[in-house]
């Protein structure tokens, strides 16, 4: 099991998109395991895009993630990282193929919606920048054996 950070962004909360987005990810089988509507600090946003730190666009990334409130979710399944990175699409919604968050709801190369760890390593680190010990719940969704075949004793 992976846990995985994703942020709507505050296009997508103003959009009122937060709804389709939570249902895309629990459509897929994948489990909310904490979640919270907040306002990210400049300096929070600093620590979450430091990787970017000397590219052109890393003032407009800042801009961009504090203009207004985001939903922070810590979604939870076996590979949840590429499953989301999938299920988002393409950076710019109008390179996103139809079928994911960003190709159905995003025509902006500057809006794009939604943010997912790009990895295991960095969804470790983008969570405990957004969530405190005891936030992400540890449990094991009512559906879980429904969603996995577990009939081998390893979920696939």
């Amino acid at each position: 099991m992976e846990t995985t950070l994703i942020i709507v962004k505050p296009d997508g909360v103003a959009r009122r998109h937060i709804g389709h987005i939570i249902s895309r990810l629990e459509d897929k089988g994948l489990q909310i395991a904490g979640m919270k509507l907040t306002e990210i600090s400049k300096e929070l946003a600093e620590k979450h895009y430091e990787e970017h730190k000397e590219r052109p666009f890393y003032a407009s990334l800042l801009n961009f993630i504090t203009r207004g409130p985001s939903v922070v979710l810590a979604v939870r399944g076996i590979a949840a990282v590429s499953i989301c990175r999938k299920l988002i699409g393409a950076t710019f919604g109008s390179d996103a193929e139809a079928g994911t968050i960003r190709g159905d709801y995003g025509v902006s190369r500057a809006y794009n919606l939604i943010h997912g760890s790009d990895s295991v390593e960095s969804a470790k680190r983008e969570l405990e920048l957004y969530f405190s010990a005891g936030e992400i719940i540890e449990a094991k969704p009512s559906d879980f054996d429904w969603t996995y075949d577990v009939s081998s004793g390893t979920p696939e």
